[in-house]
């Protein structure tokens, strides 16, 4: 079963902030982690929703605006692909990669499965 694995973005994101560089050493370990053991199939930050837009149909009509997005807990800051036997594997999975930020994280993160190719 595939995961998509959504991570928010948040303030320091949307300023184009990257994560202090201890921080960035572990996910980059943990992320070669889960390379070797067949479960990350893809996975990157997004850059920050001012360099974005949101495309919208209507009408038959195509509407486009430029970033960037108010509600930075709606932006999408990241994602990762998963290889998991189950949703529960994917869950252990993600919660490690919050365990490593070593503080709260009140955004949390979205696990979907995806659908399979009919």
């Amino acid at each position: 079963m595939r995961f998509m694995v959504i991570v928010p973005a948040n303030q320091e994101s949307e300023a184009g902030v990257l994560p202090d560089q201890e921080i960035l050493t572990k996910m980059n370990a943990f992320n070669e982690e889960m390379v070797r053991a067949g479960v990350m199939l893809a996975g990157e930050g997004l850059q920050p929703s001012s360099k974005g837009a949101r495309i919208r149909f209507n009408g038959g009509k195509t509407t486009v605006t430029d970033g960037p997005f108010t509600e930075s807990k709606e932006v999408v800051g990241g994602y990762c692909l998963l290889q998991a036997r189950s949703k529960e594997e994917a869950v252990e999975w993600a919660s490690r990669f919050l365990a490593l930020h070593g503080a709260d994280w009140e955004m949390g993160m979205e696990i979907r499965q995806l659908d399979d190719p009919v």
